[in-house]
Parts: structure tokens; C-alpha cells; sequence
């Protein structure tokens, strides 16, 4: 029993931090940020979520980390489909599908991510399946199965995962093979001709060796149709396998696991939807949001991912644990983009995204009964080849020669990027209450980008399967090297008044790598030199240029357990400095002067510097418990979050003037607002095991890009899911009913805004009432918009 003197002075000491924390983010105080997942609580009874967000297995109410953990069960009994589907109930958390395609990720954190999929730009925030960090966005919404948790760490991970978590991570966890031979079947059935399946098989392999095995076939109708090509809008059409073989040995000192995953997704081109008639044709808007007459076919869609890796855990020692991870990793899109959605050929882009990886990382851990830690070493090498066609509908001559709707440019950036990096982090218990973390990673980060850029005529080009060829000399043919390096520092402070209470309070960097717009053109390039004439190198390097961004983070936390476990909590507040942003953008390109863009070019900028401030919270709590009959019970889970957002530098020069527009600036894809509350019900009924649960999410308006746009931006708005699963036969067996969006609400994810708009304040320019093209002839302002209502019956046997 704790003597009461000495509680009250670890309940001074907690509170001092929360204090102290909080006054040194003032704006934040009624922050709150939960490590915990009330939905992944579900799973289990005492609240003993384990989770490695520190690189180690550790109690979810132990760490001192903003993290949301969802279990198996309580993604099924959701209905989670993929990776998107726990960015509702995750607070300060957008996580959504890429423009025009199934596969491609767009993931923001607290304010930070990146939308633009093209190689050479980083994400905010890092994506790890099995520990492995995927470089590049394609490919990486992860559908959910046999699967084991998804741990979303909100703030800067700089320390303990390196460049590019600098607003969170989200880890995808597999589960691992049974002991036992396992066979396991799944089936889903719902609206639009949702027919899914996954077979699973796993068999030991003598006494030391398992191997696993699954399929997947995920298929569905499209939510709209192309009117013009007489093919589906948003259809899913996937193929999907993952194989592993385990080793562990007799004394269960060595474990080794090499794996496999390979997933084809043959979807149709997913097309927007246009806000506006055309300038040109006059198209009339559609009624559908779904429906789009898009034209462009070439090239034929298609997009493969595949990687091997292997993790091996070795324990030395009682106190020491080797960990090996070994990667690689590859993936194929060819996407034909048709910006404007309309039959007219202008801003068709056909595009090919080549990605591929290697990567190995060493970890020693090393535990005791005060000391407790890992050093590590991180490497990869990764390569990214975008390239592109902008065609456009133009008239007119260009050096004599008639141009055709086939006219256009053609742009290639190909990105090599070598880094590694060296890492400790260490946490130290003073006493049985009060423990002291620290972590330091270095990082050297090399980068060399090749980047062409020409105007080209008969489009599309040959790396699309047409005979396009170069219209005078090349407009840009770049290469650049840069090499940037990076300290990121985490420290924190944790007070355990009792083993129902954390009080943390903690500092973290985090940073994301510099490099080269993989789009840049030449001629769009300043004269800075004074020297008439073309640019220099020296003058297009700069121009190309994006330094690395950096984010540093106070945060103060609480989160604990009341009633024996009936309620569970976590608080946190948040305050971050956010410097050298970095903002790609797009601008017409009119290489020869005569009024006509023939494409657009990168401009990527360090805008400056933004703020945020905010508060997050979870709980879960069980209402009731046993009231019908051993095991049922009623739960309530909730999550909040609050983020005040801002831009305090975004400097721009505007007509020769450098001019500071954050008061005309936002901050994208991240609302105010995130907030959800779910009903959760277990009774046991007959021979099995009832489950039901009702959740209601909130996401206020939300801004597409920095800058404001009256017909992209998303308004608030709400949805409603839920779900009933019935088991019985011991969990052999499952049927479940389960509900997307039940109120069909309709909204705004991402979309293309190429009209003219003011630059300084960003308003759109009108001529009769409708937004004045900035690149075509039609205008190019397109939605595209989340799920709508969907059902669907999902079934599962095991053997």
C-alpha cells in the first residue's frame, strides 16, 4: 500500500509537469491526446493493449507517446475494409485515398503530410508494414487482413523512425502464424457488387518451422459511371496474396520470419467530378458526383506492389535482443489522369509511377529492472521515376508547325535517394514512479534528381505507347545532388503517481528530407545573377531547390485507468513550431511566349514557418457488465480532437515584392474539429456471441490546399456506421452485417482547382460567374468525394 505522504507528492509531481507542460503552450491547455484507442480496448477486458510504438512491447497506458491502437476484433467487428476506414475515429488524423486511384495514400497528422504522390516529394508521415517503412505513397492503402493491430502515433517519431514521420506514424501490424493448422475463410457480400473473399491457411512445419499462407480478392461495383468510355467510376477490382515462413527456436531465443506480399489492383481510372461546365464545349454539370465522361485511356491502368523482408529477433542475453530488418520493396502504377473529365483531350496526363526500395535495419535492445533502451542503425535506398504527358487542347502555330489536340508536354524526374542513419533512445526509472526517456538520431540524407522537361507533338509519348516526339530542344535537363543532415532529439518526463496514472510531459523533433521538384522547368526559372540571357545552372539549382522541413513538439500528457479497468483515458496537449515548410504547387508553362501554356511545372517553396496547437482525448468506457448473462456488457468509446493551425510566415514574391501571405493561407486537409463516439453491445445469445456497434464521426470544414477554394473546400459534416457480428463455435465461425455512411452523406476528399485565382489573397477570378481557366481550354476544377452508403454481409469459417 502506497503511504499517503508519498502519493500526495507523486500527485504534486505529475501535476507540476502538467503545469509546467502546459504553460509553455498556453493555447493548448485543454489539449488532449489519447495513446489510446478506445476502439482497439475492445479486445480486451483489462485494458493491457500492447503496443510498440517505442520500438519495444509495452502497455499502451505506459507510454508516454500520443498513440491509438486498433485490435483485430475490433477492426472486424467495424467493418474496416482498409487503411482509411480508422481515420474517422482517430482524432487530428486524415487519412484518405490519393486523386484518381484505389492504391495511392494521402495520410495528414496534426497538420502535417503531403497530397502530391510525385517521386521526389516526401510524406509527413510514414507508413510501416512489419516494422518496414514504405518510401513512396503508392500502394500504400493496405487492405485489412490477417492482421493483428494498427498503431497510429500522433506528433514527431524523428528519433525512433527517422526522416519523414514528422507528423506522426502509422503502423500496420500482421499477425503471426498459429501454432496449429489453421485454415481460414472469409467472405463479403454488399451494395454496388461488393464480393470479397480471403483465404487463409497456416501449417507447422515440424516443431521449430510454421508456414502461412492468404489470397484475397476484393471486387466492387463502381459508385458512378463513365458516360463517355461506358465503364464504371470507383470500382475496386484487386488480387492480393502474402506468404511468410517462421522459424523459432526450441528455447524461443531465436525467431525469424521472411515474408511476401504481392497485390495487383486492375481498377478502372477513378475520374472526378466536374464543378463547373466547360469553358470550351459547354458540358453541362453532372448530377451524379460519381459519374464522370473522362477520355483518356492510354495508358491502361494498372498498378503492382510487391516486397520480401525478413525480421529476425535474437535474444543474447537476458538483458540483450538483436533485431534485424531486411527489405525490398517495388511498385508499378500507369495511370491515365484526365484532369479536366471531359471528352475534350485537354489536360489528359497520362503517368507512370516507378518506385523501388532496399532497406536494413539493426536494432540492440537492451532491458534491466531501471534501464531500459535500444541503439540502432537504419538504411535505404530508394529510387523514383515519375513521368508524364501534359496534352492539351490548343489551336494556333507554333514555329510554323499546325498543332493538333495531341500537342502538350512531356516531363520526366527521376529521384535516387541513399540515407542512413544511427539512433538511440533510452528510458531510465529513477525510482518505481518516475522514469526520464531520451533519444538522439543522426541522419545523412543524399539525394540526386535527373529531371526533363520538353514540348513534344504527335502525344502521347512513347513510354505511354504513342510516337511523341521533342518540339525543338528541351525545355529543362536538370541533374542535381544535395546531401542534407539532421539531429532530431526526444526527451520526455513520466510521473506514475499509481498503476492506474501516467503523467508525461515530452519534446520531439522530427524532419523531412529536402531535394529537387521532380516537375521544374528552366524557363520559369528567376533571374537572380543580373546576367542576361538563359539561366544559369547555378540559378536553376537554387530554383529547384527545396530545403528539409523540421517540427518540434511540446507535449504534456495524462493516461490512466479508473473503477478497476471499467474506464480507460488518455489526454494529451500539443504545441509545434513548423519551419521551412514545404508547399509543391503547379504553374502553367508557356516555354515560347505566345500566350498558350503547353503544361505546367513544379514550384515547390519553404513557405516558412506555421503553429500549431491543439488537444486530443480518448476513453473507453464499459457502462454495464454482466446485465445479461456472464461475459455481455455495453461500452462507449469516445475520441476528440482540437487543432488551431496556422500559417505565421508564407512568403511568396508577388509582381518583383517579396510579400508574406499567411493571413491568406491555410492549412490543408487538417479541420478544426475531429470527434466520434461509439456504442458498442456484447451479449451472449444461444450457443455463440453477439456484438453490435453504432459510431457517429465529425470532421468540421475542412481546406484542400493552402489555398481556399469555395467549390473544393468541405464543409462539416457527419457519418454514421455500424456494424453486428455474431460468433459461435468457439470463434470458428462469424456472420456480420455492417453499414458505411448510412446517412449517404456526400463529401469532398481532394480534387484539381486549375483556375485563375488572385495571388495574394487566392480568391478565384471570374468572367460571368464561373472561375476563369489558369491551365486549358475547359477549365479544370474537379471533386472527387468519399464512399457513399454501403451494406454489406461478411462471413467467416475457421478449421
Amino acid at each position: 500500500m502506497i503511504d499517503l505522504p508519498v502519493r500526495a507528492s507523486r500527485i504534486a509531481l505529475a501535476g507540476a509537469l502538467l503545469i509546467g507542460g502546459f504553460a509553455a503552450a498556453p493555447a493548448a491547455a485543454q489539449d488532449v491526446s489519447s495513446d489510446e484507442a478506445a476502439t482497439g480496448l475492445t479486445d480486451a477486458d483489462d485494458g493491457a493493449i500492447v503496443v510498440t510504438a517505442r520500438r519495444r512491447e509495452e502497455n499502451l497506458l505506459d507510454v508516454p507517446i500520443a498513440v491509438t491502437a486498433y485490435g483485430a476484433e475490433a477492426l472486424e467487428e467495424s467493418g474496416s475494409l482498409d487503411l482509411t476506414d480508422i481515420g474517422d475515429t482517430t482524432p487530428n488524423v486524415t487519412i484518405e485515398n490519393s486523386r484518381a486511384t484505389n492504391s495511392t495514400l494521402s495520410a495528414f497528422i496534426r497538420g502535417v503530410g503531403q497530397q502530391d504522390p510525385v517521386g521526389g516529394f516526401e510524406s509527413g508521415v510514414g507508413i510501416y508494414l512489419d516494422d518496414v517503412y514504405l518510401n513512396r505513397p503508392q500502394a500504400a492503402v493496405l487492405d485489412i487482413y490477417d492482421v493483428e493491430r494498427i498503431e497510429v502515433l500522433r506528433g514527431p517519431q524523428g528519433t525512433l523512425y527517422g526522416r519523414n514521420t514528422i507528423g506522426g506514424a502509422i503502423k500496420y501490424v500482421s499477425r503471426r502464424l498459429p501454432d496449429d493448422v489453421e485454415v481460414k475463410l472469409r467472405a463479403t457480400y454488399g451494395s454496388y457488387d461488393q464480393a470479397d473473399a480471403v483465404v487463409s491457411v497456416a501449417v507447422p512445419l515440424g516443431d521449430m518451422f510454421k508456414f502461412g499462407a492468404s489470397g484475397a480478392r476484393l471486387s466492387r461495383g463502381g459508385f458512378g459511371d463513365n458516360l463517355n468510355l461506358g465503364i464504371e467510376n470507383y470500382n475496386k477490382d484487386v488480387w492480393a496474396g502474402r506468404a511468410s515462413v517462421e522459424f523459432e527456436s526450441p528455447d524461443n531465443r531465436l525467431f525469424v520470419r521472411i515474408s511476401g506480399d504481392y497485390t495487383h489492383d486492375k481498377s478502372n481510372p477513378r475520374n472526378g467530378h466536374r464543378l463547373l461546365p466547360g469553358a470550351l464545349s459547354g458540358a453541362p454539370v453532372l448530377d451524379n458526383v460519381y459519374d464522370t465522361r473522362a477520355s483518356l485511356t492510354v495508358p491502361d491502368q494498372d498498378i503492382k506492389a510487391y516486397g520480401l523482408m525478413m525480421n529476425v529477433t535474437a535474444e543474447l542475453s537476458d538483458s540483450f535482443t538483436l533485431r534485424s530488418i531486411s527489405a525490398w520493396r517495388e511498385d508499378k502504377s500507369y495511370v491515365p489522369i484526365d484532369f479536366d473529365s471531359l471528352p475534350t483531350v485537354d489536360v489528359d496526363v497520362p503517368g507512370i509511377y516507378f518506385n523501388d526500395q532496399t532497406s536494413q535495419e539493426f536494432q540492440l535492445l537492451y532491458n534491466s529492472d531501471r534501464l531500459n533502451g535500444l541503439v540502432g542503425f537504419y538504411y535505404l535506398e530508394a529510387n523514383a521515376l515519375t513521368q508524364f504527358d501534359v496534352i492539351l487542347a490548343t489551336t494556333g502555330p507554333l514555329i510554323g508547325v499546325p498543332l493538333a489536340s495531341s500537342f502538350g508536354q512531356f516531363t520526366s524526374g527521376d529521384v535516387n535517394t541513399e540515407t542512413w542513419s544511427a539512433f538511440g533512445d533510452f528510458t531510465f526509472d529513477v525510482t518505481d514512479w518516475l522514469s526520464v526517456s531520451g533519444g538522439l538520431r543522426y541522419t545523412k540524407d543524399d539525394r540526386r534528381s535527373i529531371i526533363l522537361k520538353a514540348n513534344r507533338l504527335n502525344l502521347p509519348s512513347p513510354q505511354f505507347g504513342g510516337n511523341g516526339f521533342n518540339l525543338g530542344p528541351a525545355i529543362t535537363d536538370f541533374t542535381g545532388k544535395a546531401s542534407f543532415e539532421k539531429w532530431t532529439p526526444r526527451v520526455s518526463v513520466s510521473v506514475k503517481p499509481t498503476e492506474d496514472l501516467l503523467v508525461y510531459a515530452s519534446y520531439s523533433q522530427g524532419f523531412k528530407g529536402g531535394g529537387f521538384d521532380p516537375r521544374g522547368s528552366a524557363n520559369t526559372t528567376p533571374n537572380t545573377d543580373s546576367v542576361a540571357g538563359p539561366p544559369s545552372y547555378a540559378e536553376i539549382y537554387d530554383f529547384f531547390l527545396f530545403e528539409p522541413e523540421t517540427v518540434d513538439s511540446y507535449e504534456v500528457g495524462v493516461k490512466g485507468s479508473l473503477f478497476d479497468r471499467a474506464l480507460t483515458y488518455a489526454l494529451t496537449g500539443f504545441y509545434a513550431d513548423y519551419t521551412n515548410v514545404q508547399i509543391p504547387g503547379s504553374v502553367g508553362v508557356d516555354a515560347n511566349g505566345d500566350g498558350i501554356f503547353e503544361g505546367f511545372a513544379g514550384v515547390t517553396t519553404n513557405a516558412g514557418k506555421a503553429r500549431f496547437k491543439g488537444v486530443e482525448a480518448e476513453i473507453f468506457a464499459r457502462i454495464a457488465q454482466d446485465f445479461a448473462g456472464p461475459g455481455s456488457r455495453i461500452t462507449l468509446a469516445g475520441t476528440a480532437g482540437y487543432i488551431d493551425a496556422k500559417y505565421l510566415e508564407y512568403v511568396a514574391i508577388i509582381a518583383g515584392v517579396e510579400t508574406n501571405l499567411a493571413p491568406f493561407r491555410g492549412i490543408q486537409n487538417t479541420p478544426k474539429f475531429t470527434t466520434s463516439a461509439t456504442l458498442g453491445a456484447d451479449v451472449p445469445v444461444g450457443a455463440g456471441d453477439l456484438s453490435a456497434n453504432l459510431t457517429v464521426s465529425h470532421r468540421s470544414s475542412t481546406q484542400q490546399f493552402e489555398i481556399a477554394n469555395p467549390y473544393l473546400d468541405q464543409e462539416g459534416y457527419q457519418l454514421l456506421d455500424a456494424g453486428v457480428t455474431y460468433r459461435w463455435g468457439g470463434d470458428r465461425f462469424s456472420l456480420g452485417v455492417y453499414g458505411k455512411n448510412l446517412t449517404n452523406e456526400r463529401y469532398i476528399t481532394s480534387g484539381y482547382p486549375f483556375i485563375a485565382t488572385n495571388a495574394v489573397t487566392g480568391v478565384p477570378v471570374l468572367n460571368n460567374g464561373n472561375p476563369v481557366p489558369a491551365l486549358g481550354r475547359e477549365g479544370t476544377l474537379t471533386a472527387f468525394y468519399g464512399n457513399p452508403r454501403q451494406v454489406f454481409v461478411t462471413g467467416t469459417v475457421k478449421f
